[in-house]
């Protein structure tokens, strides 16, 4: 029997705002969103160094897989989910690209985005094929096949970020599924549409806890996560990351949801790494790195009137 083989190249719990995951099945590879990038204020602070390092490991990380990758898809249009600087375009010359639809069912920022993408940077001249993801089926081989959802939100109904469209991946007894920004999800039409498809393996963005109250209203919040625990209720094993582990408390929600299913975890866990929150502890990183120069500033001082 031909293994699926799933490995995640980039997450928030790995330390980097990211998605990025890798699948191959019988020498075919598969990348969806091969993108990564950082919060460029949280606290009222920027990325720490060790932030900006992190980011270039898990970019290099998808460089790599990108390189000898058949097909990529991109779920949607928001930059940690997506090659887009000219010098990274080149990329995805020769490759079979599964896109969001960038001109039905999307806002304007994205849509903005996807015309950059395809048409400025001419991502459509240089790929083998382009094909739209949106409710559609692209057939890779004899019981190979790779599903695109119809577009759900981006978090909850009437969301203003737009459309994303979840990914199924069938090959050979295997249903693995991974459902980019749906945050948690919000939207019962995502996770009607992830039931329906009966998944063995999801990869899945959790619901913004962190944002709750703030900048999400706290009662969609809390529907990401009713919705997210009827997931893993249903299904083997649940890689939740993304917006969740934005949030300190994240580790907390997880072993919640372990009293559920054991099969739950971050996708720092799932790879055998540590989980490093390091977006969520940017406030305590830049105040060891301002006592760090404080220390080093005194001793210097001290040497000097020594």
């Amino acid at each position: 029997m031909v293994e699926v083989k799933v490995k995640i190249l980039g997450a928030d719990s790995f330390g980097s705002r990211s998605m990025a995951t890798s699948l191959e099945v019988g020498g075919v590879k598969i990348l969806i969103d091969p993108g990564v990038s950082y919060a460029p204020r949280r606290y009222g602070l920027p990325p720490h160094p060790v932030e900006i390092a992190r980011l270039n490991e898990i970019k290099e990380r998808i460089l790599g897989e990108i390189s000898d990758a058949d097909i990529v898809i991109i779920t949607h249009y928001h930059y940690d989910h997506y090659l887009y600087k000219p010098e990274d375009v080149e990329y995805y010359r020769g490759k079979v690209l599964l896109i969001k639809d960038p001109s039905s069912n999307i806002n304007v920022s994205q849509r903005i985005r996807a015309h950059r993408l395809l048409k400025t940077n001419k991502v459509s001249e240089i790929a083998k094929s382009i094909n739209i993801l949106d409710s559609s089926t692209y057939i890779v081989d004899k019981d190979f096949v790779v599903v695109g959802s119809p577009p759900v939100p981006h978090g909850a109904e009437g969301s203003k970020l737009g459309y994303v469209v979840m990914v199924l991946i069938s090959c050979c007894g295997e249903k693995i599924v991974h459902a980019s920004d749906v945050q948690g999800p919000m939207s019962r039409k995502a996770l009607d549409v992830i039931l329906s498809w009966k998944p063995s393996l999801v990869i899945i963005s959790g619901p913004p806890t962190y944002f709750a109250g703030i900048k999400v209203e706290e009662d969609k919040v809390n529907q990401g996560l009713s919705n997210l625990r009827k997931l893993v209720e249903s299904v083997d094993t649940v890689i939740v990351d993304h917006h969740f582990a934005r949030d300190l408390n994240y580790p907390s929600y997880l072993e919640e949801l372990r009293s559920i299913n054991k099969r739950v975890m971050s996708a720092a866990e799932y790879m055998g790494y540590p989980i490093e929150l390091l977006e969520a502890r940017r406030k305590e990183l830049w105040k060891k790195e301002k006592a760090a120069n404080s220390d080093r500033a005194s001793g210097e001082s001290f040497l000097e009137v020594d």
